[in-house]
């Protein structure tokens, strides 16, 4: 099977970034989100950390 190309399709999301050690339940199960990761709140209303050095690259600041 051969893979193909994608690109990320322009969603909006919510998301900031915690100072304190949390656990979000996530469609794959907990997760840890440690200080300095961001939360992020996905088009469905889940929720999910991301590293923040995976935040910059995949996502900028909206301005409307």
């Amino acid at each position: 099977m051969e893979a193909k190309k994608y690109i990320k399709k322009p969603v909006v999301i919510e998301a900031y970034q915690t100072d304190v050690e949390v656990v979000i339940h996530t469609l794959e199960g907990d997760m840890i989100a440690r200080p300095g990761d961001y939360i992020i709140t996905g088009v469905e209303g889940e929720q999910y950390p991301c590293k923040p050095e995976i935040f910059h690259k995949t996502y900028e600041e909206y301005k409307e």
